[in-house]
């Protein structure tokens, strides 16, 4: 019995050993056939005028798509979404955003315009379609000339030339807008003229001041409306349901003088704050109380008071994060005409003192939002900081950091304007939503740096200064070429604008340029000649500006182009897996493992 047992034994690892043999084996004969499954699926590479074709190809599509929105009588786009309804948009952005194409080579094409839209849009908040064209009218130009074998450095040097140029003529041009009625007319404009949304902005801005902030939102009704907030806004509300004095409402609402105090730090000791009750019991007068966080002991005193009928009051969180939360409390202090506590600073809610207590005129308080109105801050305590808030936006470079000092400003102005855009659709309201968001940013971009004539006029205007640039002998032959094909390029927009009306863009450039009258334009949606301040279609000098700039940059770097490269497809049926661990079959042999029967 122990000799078998040890033969059974021995043969066992045998068989074991063996196994593992060959399952090395099919291991290594999988890893030598699948190479593939392990290595890079490699990059494929266009070069000259081969890369530069198929890149043309997809600007030209993009180009199309966008530009069949542009002018008062430009056309919807209907884009696919991964999730929920298709979505109809005339903004070009939007457009330019959902275009994905098939092919690599034709797909760097529609990114790099894809780009110039986005900075556009990032930069002056409109002019993406206008944007868009001249990109594409620049590049196809610009490779049209390189493939018969001009420098394309040459080209390029011409293009950057010919934009300075331009960009000078506009703002030589430029206006600055003052009246209710040119803001009003920008925005109607940018809103593919929609007269219903110029006249919301128009209002609004009226209502809250070129620094005010206006935002929108859904609506909840057919019409769109306007909505202006007064006061200081802020985006916090009652921290205790108790502490609500309207219960149909479920709001707090104080319609008298009011006692605020500001602490940049947590209450959470009824000590912390027993002087300041006492002061404000003896006035007969509510106080809000503002600081990181209000529990315990102090917020059940404030609870218990209240519903006593001893003390009416109510406390709120700080609003903000971080340095904003500071710098928006020390914003409400200014408003209130008092002063934030703060121990970094050596003060204390101990050590009360009844100047550190700020006053509004009314305060009401909901369960997500605060508006105090006519704080007791003075004017000239509110303008300067006012201006110094400015003074940080100018000097900040972060759009995150700006957005919401931009906000603290229209706080400090006293009104935010809300647009709620109603519709029959969740589609027409996004729609509505897109072309208003457009105009709001045309407008502040109109009172940042002036207006031209609109409907593309100001481009061809400009234009002509070139023709003085093409008799420059200083100049080669190659930037001259580079100069003719900016001229030709910024007549496109009114080309386009025109074509989308169903007219002529020839005959309306060649009557315009005949005039020589700076003013006259061609009006697209009445189909007539107008002069173009005085019927109100003017456009943001920054607007076309940062367009121009921006289509230039990325259409010379485009016709510099020598070399594509982008990924190769996947392999058609996938990479098989581990399909090739069928050799395993091979495991047969562990049938000699039979031998174990001897240990029974």
């Amino acid at each position: 019995v122990s000799t078998q047992s040890t033969w059974g034994t021995r043969k066992s690892s045998v068989g074991s050993s063996n196994t593992r043999i060959m399952l090395r084996k099919v291991a290594l004969r999988n890893l030598q056939g699948n190479g593939r499954t392990y290595a890079s699926k490699g990059k494929d590479i266009k070069f000259g005028g081969d890369a530069r074709s198929r890149m043309l190809k997809g600007v030209e599509q993009i180009s199309k798509a966008v530009g069949a929105t542009l002018g008062p009588k430009g056309r919807n786009a209907v884009l696919e979404q991964s999730f929920g309804s298709p979505k109809i948009t005339k903004d070009g952005v939007t457009v330019a955003k959902s275009i994905e194409l098939a092919d690599s080579f034709e797909n760097l094409g529609a990114q790099l315009i894809r780009q110039v839209a986005n900075t556009t849009n990032d930069q002056a908040g409109d002019g993406t379609t206008t944007a868009t064209l001249l990109a594409h009218a620049i590049f196809s130009e610009g490779f049209k000339n390189v493939q018969r074998g001009t420098s394309s450095v040459g080209v390029k040097r011409g293009i950057d030339f010919a934009v300075n140029k331009i960009v000078a003529n506009l703002e030589e041009q430029s206006r600055k807008i003052s009246s209710t009625e040119e803001i009003t007319a920008v925005a109607t404009i940018s809103a593919n003229s929609d007269k219903e949304i110029g006249d919301l902005i128009g209002r609004a801005i009226e209502k809250v001041g070129k620094e005010g902030v206006i935002t929108t939102s859904d609506g909840k009704t057919l019409n769109t409306e306007l909505d202006v907030v007064e006061g200081m806004s802020l985006e916090r509300g009652y921290i205790s349901p108790y502490f609500v004095t309207k219960a149909k409402e479920q709001m707090v609402e104080f319609a008298e003088p009011t006692f605020v105090l500001i602490a940049n730090k947590k209450i959470s000791s009824i000590n912390q704050i027993l002087p300041v009750l006492d002061y404000v019991v003896k006035n007969n007068r509510p106080l809000l109380i503002i600081a990181d966080d209000v529990e315990g002991d102090a917020l059940a005193a404030l609870i218990i008071n209240k519903i006593n009928g001893k003390l009416r009051s109510c406390a709120i969180k700080a609003p903000g994060f971080g340095d904003n939360k500071t710098s928006t409390l020390n914003d409400i202090a200014v408003f209130t005409g008092g002063k934030m506590i703060d121990s970094e600073l050596g003060m204390s809610l101990e050590d009360f003192d009844a100047a550190v207590l700020g006053e509004a005129t009314k305060i009401q308080i909901t369960k997500d939002r605060t508006i105090l109105f006519a704080g007791a801050g003075t004017e000239g305590e509110i303008t300067e900081r006012m201006e110094f808030i400015q003074s940080q936006i100018q000097r900040t470079e972060s759009s995150y950091e700006k957005e919401k000092m931009q906000q603290r400003l229209a706080n400090l102005c006293g009104g935010v304007a809300v647009i709620k855009v109603g519709g029959a659709s969740d589609v027409e309201v996004g729609e509505k939503k897109d072309r208003i968001e457009d105009a709001l940013n045309a407008t502040r971009a109109a009172v940042a740096e002036g207006i031209v004539p609109g409907g593309g006029v100001a481009l061809l205007y400009a234009s002509q200064v070139l023709k003085d640039c093409l008799k420059d002998d200083s100049l080669s032959e190659d930037t001259k070429i580079g100069v003719r094909i900016v001229m030709q390029a910024v007549q496109l927009p009114i080309s386009t604008i025109v074509s989308n009306a169903g007219g002529e863009g020839s005959v309306v450039i060649h009557k315009l340029l005949a005039d020589g009258n700076t003013s006259q334009g061609y009006d697209a949606a009445n189909e007539k000649f107008v002069n173009m301040f005085d019927a109100g279609i003017i456009d943001p000098a920054k607007v076309v500006k940062v367009a121009l700039r921006d289509a230039a940059s990325i259409a010379g770097l485009m016709i510099t182009t020598e070399a594509a490269v982008v990924s190769l497809p996947e392999p058609a049926g996938g990479d098989g897996g581990m399909g090739g661990m069928g050799g395993m079959g091979g495991m047969g042999g562990m049938g000699g493992m039979g031998g174990m029967g001897g240990m029974m």
